[in-house]
């Protein structure tokens, strides 16, 4: 509730963020106005743990075995390490797992858009 407070600390929220989700440095900046909605939303999600408890979406995971499925993880991910990635398919059947070789967590490094681009034509052409 502090004037002048918020929005200095959700710009550097945003910058951290943002070196965090790139393999190579992105100096593409945020808009201020995203930058403190994005982390009032981001603060009340880790507040609330997710809002799911511990290993309850991989156990959610069997309602989903018989859907293909295609994950797309970047190698170095630090936002979503791969380790996670790994769990998921090997509890999913049906998953194929893209591991980026290049790429850190954004779907917008060139990279993970192409795998992205190539998993969603895979899935729209017929099985």
């Amino acid at each position: 509730p502090q004037p002048g407070v918020p929005q200095p600390a959700a710009e550097a929220w945003s910058r951290y963020e943002r070196a965090c989700s790139t393999l190579l440095p992105n100096a593409v900046s945020g808009s201020a106005r995203g930058a403190l909605s994005l982390a009032r939303i981001e603060a009340h999600y880790f507040k609330h743990a997710m809002f799911v408890d511990a290993g309850q979406l991989l156990e959610g995971v069997k309602a989903l075995t018989h859907i293909p499925a295609i994950l797309v993880q970047g190698r170095y991910d630090m936002i979503c390490p791969a380790a996670g990635a790994f769990t998921l398919a090997s509890a999913w059947p049906g998953a194929e797992l893209v591991m980026v070789p290049d790429a850190g967590h954004s779907a917008m490094e060139p990279s993970i858009r192409s795998a992205l681009i190539a998993a969603t034509e895979k899935m729209k052409a017929p099985q």
